[in-house]
């Protein structure tokens, strides 16, 4: 039988690093077009948000996940206001 913590480690690894990804190629082709401003803006309070409950629960998957793909989700987010001003 699988631990049901492993799969959550496992969905902590994968969302953080297509995040990850994202934030590479954004930083890398400077191409943050596609990238909604506002969809980002409400990613990033979502994930603070996971972030605050797993620091309460002191779940260090989602600490651990939520606060990498906050800072991915953030440098994007600061991308993207730089871009259009």
């Amino acid at each position: 039988m699988i631990n049901i913590e492993y799969i959550g480690h496992l969905a902590a690894f994968l969302t953080t690093a297509a995040f990850l990804v994202q934030a590479i190629k954004s930083f890398r082709t400077k191409d943050l077009a596609g990238i909604s401003l506002g969809m980002y803006f409400i990613f990033a309070s979502g994930v603070a948000l996971w972030l605050v409950y797993g620091i309460a629960l002191e779940n260090w998957p989602l600490i651990i996940a939520n606060g990498l793909t906050l800072i991915f989700a953030l440098c994007i987010l600061m991308m993207k206001i730089k871009q259009r001003h």
